[in-house]
């Protein structure tokens, strides 16, 4: 099994501190939130670290499905150079959201807004192919104006594009799926964290309701092969994420 750790826990930190705690924990892998404040990051500075890598494409101002067209532009140059960063360092995956409506957009042109998501999913995905950099999609948690919240429609597109999914367990949950509703076979990386249905909590596993062993076996079951990163909210939970990982799988 493949574990790795979100820099999303410590982001406020340097990110040599996040993965320093992250390696000394003996976890294999680290997911790096390339979005500021970790937006230039000095590649050979990680190479000094015994840890294999993941990324995680901007998402702070950034809409792949904006209406504005240099703004949609702009965010897919954005998540590009994610990609770019990822084929530099072999990352063996990048993970992207979808995209936002915001409230005009969601009230008045919300097919207009998912025609442009899928283009601009599309061009990534063949962007991240000719890099030979595995790019998947994130399922998105039950917020007004998220896109993709629907983890079948997400799947059906990903499967027309011969793309992959970013399985956020926490979202499904949030979202309402029962563990056998969450599992396709698109699904490639996999985002892990607890909440009690109610809030995208980003807990500790064990912290809320989620039934993660029942879950995690079923994806082994279907012989996953990708890494289940843990993307909680600060570095202690990740410590506590890890052991549960340990104790139960």
């Amino acid at each position: 099994m493949k574990i790795g750790a979100s820099t999303l826990a410590g982001i406020e930190n340097d990110l040599e501190n996040v993965l320093e705690f992250i390696e000394e924990l003996g976890i294999e892998y680290a997911e790096i939130v390339h979005q500021y404040p970790h937006d230039k990051i000095d590649i050979e500075s990680l190479e000094s670290f015994n840890l294999k890598y993941s990324v995680h494409a901007p998402f702070m101002d950034v809409n792949i499905a904006a209406l504005q067209e240099k703004s949609r532009l702009n965010s897919i140059m954005q998540i590009k150079e994610s990609i770019d960063f990822a084929n530099k360092i072999n990352a063996e995956a990048v993970v992207v959201h979808p995209g936002l409506a915001t409230f005009l957009a969601n009230k008045y042109f919300l097919d207009t807004v998912y025609e442009f998501a899928n283009e601009s999913i599309r061009e990534i995905g063949d962007y991240g192919r000719d890099l030979g950099v595995l790019t998947t999609i994130e399922n998105m948690p039950t917020f007004d104006g998220m896109l993709y919240k629907n983890m079948n429609d997400l799947n059906d597109l990903l499967v027309s594009l011969d793309m992959s999914m970013t399985l956020d367990i926490g979202h499904a949950n949030h979202a309402g799926y029962s563990p056998d509703e969450m599992i396709f076979d698109s699904i490639k990386h996999i985002h892990m964290h607890d909440n009690f249905g109610d809030d995208d909590a980003h807990l500790s596993f064990g912290e809320g309701s989620i039934d993660l062993k029942s879950i995690v076996n079923k994806l082994e079951e279907k012989s996953y092969d990708g890494i289940y990163i843990i993307e909680v909210n600060d570095t202690d939970s990740i410590k506590k994420s890890y052991e549960y990982m340990k104790r139960n799988f």
